[in-house]
């Protein structure tokens, strides 16, 4: 049984699981990325229980930057084409282990990643291997709140989810 407590971080790839994959290349040649407002707020009621998140993508995009800057993702590691080396350095920057990390991908690059955190999470729409590596599947495909699923998932297990709920529950 995965010890829920011990997360501390969230680290989640970019295309296929904050978006759904799809990136639209513009005439004038920038980008276009859809981002859930679902996963958007669910990444803000991470933050006020008190926990990090990063981002670690195999891509450079304004798009990501941008939306990482708007929910105050403090960790941003962009076209990194070898990720377990990029975590294992932030991991050992902020003093936490793998047991404190959860991570979301959806693709290959993603499977050392997942495999070497305390709660590797596939999304719905993730290639098959990823998802049998995975501890996790979310019911919801990337760009579709499966991030969102998985904050919920970790926070109810450990009591937190409750304690943010007072917020938007309480009669004053």
């Amino acid at each position: 049984m995965q010890n829920f407590a011990d997360i501390k971080m969230l680290v989640m790839d970019v295309d296929g699981v904050l978006t759904d994959g799809a990136i639209i290349v513009n005439a004038d040649g920038t980008e276009t990325k859809s981002f859930s407002v679902l996963d958007g707020h669910g990444i803000r009621l991470w933050h006020r229980a008190g926990l990090e998140t990063a981002i670690i993508s195999g891509r450079a995009s304004g798009p990501t930057r941008l939306r990482a800057d708007q929910l105050g993702v403090k960790h941003v590691i962009e076209d990194c084409h070898y990720k377990l080396p990029a975590l294992e350095q932030l991991l050992e920057q902020i003093g936490l282990t793998p047991e404190n990390a959860a991570y979301i991908g959806d693709d290959i690059p993603d499977l050392p990643v997942i495999n070497y955190v305390g709660f590797g999470v596939a999304v719905a729409n993730a290639v098959d291997e990823v998802k049998k590596n995975a501890d996790y599947v979310t019911d919801s495909p990337g760009g579709r709140g499966a991030v969102r699923e998985v904050i919920e998932h970790i926070l109810k297990s450990t009591g937190k989810w409750s304690e943010l709920m007072e917020r938007y529950l309480s009669d004053e």
